[in-house]
């Protein structure tokens, strides 16, 4: 899925654009009695290509030691040590790191079904945590993970670093002020191609000798190896992921929420298929979901959101193969990236001739390394970071939610209070999962 890929670099835009000014403030005595000036020490749980990403920022800002690093596939462990100066300690068991005394905070950069168990017991431990997205696997377990942090008052922060760039700030300022009018509508979509063959239909195989399969699986059930279901294309597989409606989607849905001061929706339906690629993935070629959500704060109005996904074309809304796009009765707002632009509604504008003067764009904004920052700034000054864990929870449930609504195939209704699907014995059993022992989320 080469476009992803790419795409996932422009997640990460080099520190290099990040604002020097950007610096850690001094906080009051917490634990480990963290002063403005000292090194905090870390620990990486998961090395693959995201870890490693965090790693490489953690480390740029000069205020980090890294102690220790866990992952059961030697060739990312090895990789991920070669970035920490000096001496690293490396193991395959993550529950080894949280045994370092001197580590403060670790990264959580595990696939997505591995997110909760670690998590939860780095809170445990005493340790704050950046926890990449999305949160949870299952809505049960998002909402453990947010309990564990409140429980044992720890800063978490959710790799959703697009809420710290500068310009996702302004762009999702310019709705809350009214800028473009009551929203009805809200499209958020990410398209690639990888017809025909997708990722292939690779047999199952023995595990290579540097990759501890069974420890990789962890809490889920136990399969056969086959390459396809490890590194990165675990995505495409229920067992460990929601797909792209959990791996985008959240990011994406994330800015709807945050604009439009909302947390859930009352209904969600989705529809689509795995109808034209040949490969062993699980989750749909192509999808499409609607969620009805609750009067905004911003507007008092309800309005809907889509999502929508396709991997046998790539062409979305003018071109953008992904993006935010808000429908207001004053103007249209489009966002990505790499910027965003507000184009009024020409019937709004009145006598005027609608021109390029009425529009109001941007360029993109550093996003990664400036939430790294907040993450550090909030370790010490034990402030809510951008993207706490209650939040986001709200966010990656979105994505949840839709999963078990195309996998059921109906349409359903949500009560945001209760975490529940009310009278809907079915769909409520999807909300947590079974673990394979010794592994639980209680």
């Amino acid at each position: 899925m080469e476009r992803l890929k790419i795409s996932r670099r422009d997640f990460n835009k080099s520190a290099a654009m990040a604002a020097a000014s950007l610096a850690l403030s001094a906080g009051p005595a917490v634990r480990n009695v963290l002063g403005a000036n000292e090194r905090v020490g870390i620990g990486l749980i998961g090395a693959g290509g995201m870890g490693q990403a965090d790693l490489r920022d953690f480390l740029h800002t000069g205020q980090v030691d890294c102690v220790a690093i866990a992952d059961p596939y030697q060739p990312h462990l090895d990789d991920a040590a070669t970035m920490v100066p000096g001496q690293v300690k490396t193991y395959k068991d993550f529950r080894r790191v949280l045994d370092h005394k001197e580590i403060d905070a670790v990264i959580v950069a595990t696939p997505d079904h591995w997110h909760a168990i670690p998590m939860i017991a780095a809170c445990e431990a005493g340790k704050d945590v950046y926890q990449e997205k999305p949160l949870s696997h299952t809505l049960f377990e998002g909402r453990k993970m947010a309990e564990a942090a409140k429980k044992h008052n720890r800063i978490v922060q959710v790799g959703t670093q697009q809420r710290s760039g500068e310009h996702f700030q302004k762009a999702v300022e310019l709705v809350r002020s009214g800028k473009i009018g009551k929203v009805t509508l809200a499209e958020t979509w990410i398209h690639g191609n990888q017809y025909p063959e997708g990722i292939g239909n690779p047999p199952d195989s023995d595990p290579p000798p540097w990759f501890d399969w069974d420890w990789w699986l962890g809490p889920a059930p136990k399969r056969p190896y086959n390459r396809n279901r490890g590194i990165y294309n675990f995505r495409w597989f229920w067992d460990y992921s929601g797909g792209i409606l959990t791996d985008w989607g959240t990011h994406l849905i994330d800015i709807v929420h945050w604009a439009m001061g909302v947390e859930a929706p009352k209904t969600i339906v989705a529809t689509g298929g795995k109808y034209v690629l040949d490969d062993n993935r699980e989750t749909p070629d192509t999808l499409e979901v609607l969620y009805q959500y609750p009067a905004s704060a911003m507007s008092g109005k309800e309005f809907v959101v889509r999502f929508s996904n396709r991997v046998a074309n790539d062409r979305g809304p003018d071109g953008h193969s992904y993006g935010i796009q808000l429908y207001g009765t004053d103007g249209t707002l489009f966002i990505d990236r790499g910027g965003y632009t507000l184009r009024p509604e020409a019937s709004r504008l009145g006598p005027e001739r609608f021109n390029s003067e009425h529009v109001i764009s941007s360029e993109g904004s550093a996003q990664h390394y400036p939430h790294v920052l907040n993450f550090l700034d909030c370790l010490k000054s034990r402030q809510k970071p951008n993207s706490d864990v209650e939040t986001m929870h709200r966010s990656t449930s979105a994505g949840l939610l839709g999963v078990i609504a195309y996998r059921l195939g109906r349409k359903l209704t949500w009560d945001a209070e209760q975490e529940q699907f009310p009278g809907d014995a079915e769909a409520n059993k999807l909300l947590t999962k079974e673990y394979r022992k010794p592994w639980a989320v209680a």
